[in-house]
């Protein structure tokens, strides 16, 4: 797995190239500037790095209620670099002392003095550092100065790709639309948890499930409803349906994920998983009963197994 390091374990090494940001979600906007980091690594010999902040700086310097929701874990955007083909994730712990430091004290002090480059790679409108003060003039007078190059993804490079986190985040909690957000994301939508104990109703009437338990409070979690998922448990991958919601025909109360891997029979409880989305089945709805949910839930498997088929 691409590597990733908090600030205070960094061995410095000059021979680095890098970029510096947030890039909740890893999405189509991110990537040539991702692909670019990489790509210049491998003609220097160089380690590839990115170098990111947790928590999210708009949990600090603009807190909202309950906290911005993320698309991304630290461990999710580690995995999803390291299929990128970066080298190293470094994090940065993001406090109110941090917020104010200048782009130009971040750049000597952090990015020079404690992790090392060679080259800094930076997106055409990329702004840093206090009040967002810091510019690619910034970075381009500092690489003289310090002898370190830099490279401006241009927005031709982008091109069309121009999305923004929030247009994902809205795509997937407000409208369950998976299916978009995987257009965005390049790549089906994701969530790291834990299996944790329910209360079996669904193996009662045939359809066992295991509960998801998210790794992280702030995680994105789609709209409530029914949707075709692949899940991934001990390195092997499972086509499955999953459930997320109040389970009205039990008279739920509280909103839960719940996941039925097709052709699966196993004790994984205490188990990591990843859940990855490809489509959204139906809303959630209460039945009459057992005997219409079960008739109801042997439709949504064959139409998930139809729909998985694809992908």
């Amino acid at each position: 797995m691409s590597e990733l390091v908090f600030l205070d374990d960094v061995k410095r090494e000059s021979n680095t190239v890098l970029t510096v940001g947030t890039f909740d979600g890893v999405h189509a906007g991110h990537r040539a500037i991702i692909d670019a980091v990489v790509a210049k690594a491998k003609d220097r010999g160089a380690r590839s790095v990115l170098v990111t902040f947790d928590p999210h700086p708009r949990d600090i310097i603009n807190p909202g209620d309950g906290g911005i929701k993320l698309l991304t874990t630290l461990q999710e955007r580690c995995e999803i670099l390291e299929e990128l083909g970066m080298d190293r994730m470094i994090v940065i712990p993001f406090d109110r002392d941090f917020s104010l430091l200048s782009s130009e004290e971040f750049i000597r002090d952090i990015i020079h003095k404690r992790i090392g480059v060679s080259e800094f790679v930076i997106g055409y409108d990329h702004h840093f550092g206090r009040n967002r003060e810091g510019t690619i003039e910034t970075i381009e007078r500092l690489g003289t100065e310090l002898n370190f190059d830099s490279y401006v993804v241009s927005e031709h490079e982008i091109g069309e790709k121009t999305v923004s986190s929030t247009a994902i985040r809205n795509a997937i909690s407000e409208d369950g639309n998976v299916e978009q957000a995987a257009d965005f994301l390049q790549r089906p939508y994701r969530l790291n948890g834990t299996v944790v104990h329910g209360d079996k109703r669904g193996k009662e009437i045939g359809f066992p499930t295991a509960n998801i338990k998210p790794e992280h409070d702030h995680k994105i979690i789609p709209k409530d409803g029914v949707y075709a998922v692949k899940v991934r448990i001990n390195g092997s991958w499972f086509d499955g349906m999953m459930n997320i919601g109040t389970r009205p025909t039990f008279d739920g109360k509280q909103r839960t994920l719940e996941v039925h891997m097709f052709e699966f029979d196993e004790d994984i409880y205490g188990k990591e998983v990843q859940v990855r989305f490809f489509n959204r089945i139906r809303e959630e709805k209460r039945f009459s009963g057992k005997e219409e949910l079960i008739k109801q839930l042997n439709a949504d498997k064959e139409q998930a197994q139809e729909l998985l088929s694809k992908h």
